[in-house]
C-alpha cells in the first residue's frame, strides 16, 4: 500500500484544505475524523474547548483507509486551549499500535499557542519524526502555502538505494 497517509480533523476547514494541499501536491490519501456531535450549521466553539481541556471523549467516525496499512501518518489537527481536540485523541488511542511513524501538522490560534507535539508523543509513546505550526490566520490569507509544500516536500519518501561513502566506489 501507499507509504504515506494524510490524517485530518477540521472544524473550521483550515485543516481539511492544508490536507487538500498535499493530497494535491503528493498524491497522498486523505482520511478524515468526524465528531458526531458536530453540526456544521452551529459548530459551536465551548463544547470543543471543554472537552479539550477535561479531556473528555467524543464519539467520532473515521472516513479514510486504515492507518495501519501506511508506513507514516501525517496527523493535521486545530489545537484548542493549548490541547489536542477530544476527537483526534479517541483516533489516536484508538489507533495508537498501528501509528509508528507520524508527522504533526498544529493549527494554532496564535504564534505563541501550544503546538501538538507534546499531548500527540505522550498519547503514541513516542516523538514525532517531524512537525510543522501554522497559524489560522496564515492558513486562511494563503501565506502558508510554501511553507505547507516545504513540509510535504521534507516527508517525500527518499530512495532506497545504497548510498555509499565518497571514496570513488559505485554501488555497481
Amino acid at each position: 500500500m501507499d507509504s504515506m497517509l494524510v490524517v485530518v480533523y477540521s472544524e473550521t476547514g483550515l485543516a481539511r484544505g492544508l490536507a487538500a494541499q498535499l493530497h494535491e501536491e503528493h498524491g497522498w490519501p486523505v482520511g478524515e475524523i468526524h465528531d458526531l456531535r458536530s453540526h456544521p450549521e452551529a459548530p459551536g466553539l465551548l463544547r470543543p474547548i471543554l472537552d479539550s481541556l477535561l479531556h473528555r471523549d467524543a464519539p467520532i467516525a473515521y472516513d479514510g483507509p486504515e492507518p495501519g496499512d501506511f508506513r507514516t501518518v501525517i496527523l493535521i489537527t486545530p489545537m484548542r486551549a493549548g490541547h489536542v481536540p477530544a476527537a483526534m485523541r479517541v483516533f489516536l488511542t484508538s489507533h495508537c499500535d498501528h501509528l509508528r511513524r507520524v508527522a504533526i501538522v498544529s493549527i494554532l490560534k496564535s504564534e505563541d499557542a501550544v503546538s501538538a507535539v507534546p499531548e500527540i508523543a505522550a498519547l503514541l509513546g513516542h516523538a514525532p519524526i517531524h512537525n510543522a505550526t501554522f497559524t489560522a490566520a496564515e492558513l486562511a490569507e494563503g501565506s502558508a502555502v510554501e511553507r505547507v509544500r516545504n513540509f510535504g516536500d521534507f516527508l517525500q519518501p527518499r530512495s532506497t538505494a545504497v548510498q555509499l561513502p565518497e571514496s570513488g566506489l559505485s554501488a555497481a
